[in-house]
């Protein structure tokens, strides 16, 4: 079992690009399981074409222990597990707290050894890389961080946090960082900066994905690209990332 988390800066395109690499994925026979990490619980959003899905912690809220596994997750398509942590009512809680609990209920619950996936994807939100949200950084939880960045400013000064928390981390045997995934904006001198940016924090950009009417036009379906255009040139790239990604990680698709 191969666990990823993907951090990136709110909006930048984080869940759509996880939910497109499940997708591209489960086209090849893996079990994959998308973990949302975000307050908004939409990472899954796409891959499940609407169907309703119980939070974790709404679950927890309501119900205390007294729910079941499956009340957790719903598949998705491609057969895609998809789990949302959720957050607490907003001025109410902390979604950081919200996270660990999350996470610690799917191990209670037994969901790694039950639904058995080849590849755990944490879709975290990377606007603030502390407590909760640095939970899927830790051990036993994801082996590698990949982070999605655009060459926005900010969406760069975000991504150069969340490598300095990976870092930081780094002697509790928490997980490394994989690498920078460039989701385009098609800023001034884009690739340059986001390649300075993999320079300054010793790593790599691991893709490149192009901006494209596409993505746009796949969500106004409720779908994901692999879905809505599965012959498209983005699909296409989503496939490319995908099997670079795998093959980082010692699988060959």
């Amino acid at each position: 079992m191969i666990k990823l988390a993907v951090y990136g800066k709110g909006g930048i395109g984080k869940s759509t690009t996880v939910s497109n690499l499940s997708a591209a994925l489960a086209e090849k026979n893996l079990r994959v399981m998308q973990i949302g990490c975000d307050p908004k619980a939409d990472s899954t959003l796409y891959l499940r074409r609407g169907k309703p899905l119980k939070t974790v912690l709404e679950l927890i809220h309501d119900r205390g222990d007294d729910f079941s596994l499956s009340e957790m997750v719903i598949e998705g398509y491609g057969g895609v597990i998809c789990v949302e942590a959720g957050g607490p009512t907003p001025g109410l809680g902390c979604a950081g707290r919200g996270i660990i609990a999350a996470l610690e209920k799917l191990e209670q619950k037994g969901a790694y050894e039950v639904y058995k996936p080849d590849v755990v994807f944490y879709d975290v939100l990377g606007d603030v890389v502390c407590g909760g949200f640095s939970m899927p950084m830790r051990s036993g939880y994801a082996d590698k961080v990949y982070i999605v960045t655009s060459g926005e400013n900010m969406a760069i000064h975000a991504a150069a946090n969340i490598a300095i928390a990976v870092e930081n981390f780094r002697g509790r045997g928490y997980a490394s960082l994989g690498g920078l995934i460039l989701n385009r904006r098609d800023v001034k001198n884009e690739r340059e900066k986001v390649e300075e940016l993999a320079s300054d924090i010793n790593s790599r950009i691991v893709g490149v994905l192009p901006r494209s009417e596409t993505v746009a036009d796949a969500e106004e379906k409720g779908a994901t690209v692999m879905e809505a255009y599965p012959c498209s040139y983005m699909a296409h790239e989503y496939r490319e990332l995908a099997a670079r990604i795998m093959e980082d990680n010692g699988i060959s698709l």
